[in-house]
């Protein structure tokens, strides 16, 4: 299972969340905004560290994490038929770098570029673990 920190108040950020969600039925990855931020300080991310972008999180190895556009790479290669996708465009000279810039400056336009939600999004498959589930 893998835990996927997103901005809950980010239209284009709880998008991409819905279409995993709806791909993905809580089978490999449950959810929490970056707002949640008692929920995160139980795996010592602060906000700042949210700063940086999504975070992947590997619940069966906590300390396993990505982010940023690791993390969108992490979870297509996770995704069923996605791993032979995320490896040829790390084997494209250059891909990546162009990856991150992109990844980069849509993080940190991503209100005024998608716009920002009035509520956040609370997903439908919420992180569940040794101390139960988030629902908010």
């Amino acid at each position: 299972m893998y835990c996927v920190i997103y901005d809950g108040n980010c239209n284009l950020c709880v998008s991409l969340v819905q279409l995993l969600e709806s791909l993905d039925r809580g089978t490999q990855f449950q959810y929490v905004p970056m707002q949640d931020e008692a929920t995160l300080a139980r795996y010592s991310i602060s906000s700042q560290d949210c700063e940086a972008g999504m975070i992947v999180i590997d619940m069966q190895a906590p300390d396993r994490r990505w982010q940023g556009s690791d993390a969108a790479e992490e979870i297509g290669r996770l995704l069923p038929l996605g791993n032979p996708f995320i490896q040829a465009y790390r084997a494209l000279p250059g891909a990546k770098a162009v990856g991150d810039s992109i990844y980069a400056v849509v993080r940190d336009r991503r209100y005024e570029l998608f716009g920002k939600r009035s509520q956040r999004y609370d997903s439908a498959y919420p992180l569940c673990d040794g101390d139960g589930c988030i629902h908010r």
